[in-house]
């Protein structure tokens, strides 16, 4: 669990309480049916509405909305929890709905937009994703060539985004799009759309590599005409400060994710190790099993001693855009290495999906993608050294 040391005792009680409810949670009802899941390209919708139920969903969002009011611990511990039991694939659609879209309403909305959409989105009733990726506009975003334009109280929509989150089950998408395509990334908007909107087309949930159990989607929008109130914050063209703003959670809670997905990876092969013989004894006292159980131990310590100090940031609000890219980079290489590692060690039954670390191992690619690449994130970091 990650250092909370702005919380009180009390709190901490309280988080070591929802962090076990949430263990008996998944026992029950995640770990019986997620191989079904992985199969079926996608959660069960119902998911999303047992985990408000038991307040799981936007932890941190407050109480005036319909959350707890909670510590960010208490959201970042979801994703803590299901990434060390190697749900990657859930969780990489979750984040997007409990890390990432919330605080664009806190921040960026207006108070009709927060009364409307976070109360849905802490009960489950209202799944949310993010539309920026389109296919030639990746780390590009000022790339993007989806168009609203404005047309009386009303804005139609044309365009398509690719590899969206949640994009099969989302209630709520928050889009960006060009209001003015002549002013760069000062023409860029976001506009909270209501997928049920006439125009509005969902197309087939993408075959992935891994994070089977995460559905992704191409999405369309043929004249999707949204009323002028779903402009995010009811201003035009801040949809690029908008984004670069919040960017640093995101980073910071895939960091989350890449952290306990390596731990989880370790933790499974630390077992099997223990288990397996080979040559008349456990393969975990060959020399080089305990060397790279070694190493892989000390790069994840290594990364989750940044993510501590980034989470501290984060709650004190000095988190920059640059340590946060850094912090995605090292975290998802780290993670990358250690599955990659960990699998080696299970030999032929690593490559099997029937063995857990396969997940960890397929699951932890996309992490160095999403978010920002890799090389997008060393960019970042060179800029504040360099400049541009």
């Amino acid at each position: 669990m990650l250092p909370n040391t702005l919380l009180t005792a009390e709190q901490k009680a309280e988080l070591q309480d929802f962090t076990e409810s949430l263990e008996r949670f998944c026992d029950s009802e995640i770990e019986p049916h997620y191989r079904d899941w992985e199969k079926a390209g996608l959660v069960h919708r119902e998911l999303f509405r047992k985990m408000g139920e038991n307040g799981y969903l936007c932890a941190d969002v407050p109480e005036q909305y319909g959350g707890a009011g909670a510590s960010v611990h208490f959201s970042f511990a979801v994703v803590e929890v299901l990434s060390r039991r190697g749900y990657g694939g859930f969780v990489g659609g979750l984040q997007v709905h409990n890390d990432i879209i919330p605080p664009y309403l806190l921040h960026c909305g207006t108070e009709a937009q927060r009364a409307y959409w976070l109360p849905r989105m802490v009960s489950g009733e209202a799944v949310a994703a993010i539309g920026m990726t389109e296919p030639g506009a990746g780390s590009d975003l000022k790339a993007i060539r989806t168009t609203a334009k404005r047309d009386g109280n009303e804005y139609v929509i044309n365009g398509s985004k690719i590899f969206i989150s949640n994009g099969q089950h989302c209630d709520l998408l928050v889009l960006a799009a060009k209001t003015d395509p002549a002013a760069g990334a000062k023409g860029v908007s976001l506009f909270l759309v209501d997928t049920k909107s006439p125009g509005f087309t969902r197309g087939q949930n993408l075959e992935k590599i891994g994070q089977h159990a995460g559905d992704t989607s191409e999405l369309f929008f043929n004249d999707l005409r949204v009323p002028a109130d779903a402009l995010l914050g009811g201003v035009e063209g801040q949809g690029f400060v908008q984004m670069m703003r919040e960017l640093p959670r995101e980073r910071l809670i895939i960091g989350v994710q890449a952290v306990y997905g390596a731990k989880g990876a370790l933790d499974a092969t630390v077992k099997y190790v223990q288990e397996r013989q080979a040559f008349g004894q456990a393969i975990g006292q060959f020399q080089n099993t305990r060397f790279t159980l070694a190493q892989c131990a000390s790069d994840i310590a290594a990364a989750e001693a940044f993510l501590n100090a980034s989470v501290a940031a984060y709650e004190r609000g000095e988190l920059s855009p640059e340590a946060a890219s850094a912090l995605k980079l090292h975290t998802t290489e780290v993670m990358g290495r250690v599955a990659d590692a960990c699998l080696q060690l299970f030999g032929g039954y690593g490559y099997m999906a029937e063995y857990p670390i396969s997940r960890f191992w397929t699951d932890a690619r996309v992490l160095r993608i999403y978010g920002g690449t890799s090389e997008i994130m060393k960019e970042l970091v060179a800029r504040s050294l360099l400049g541009r």
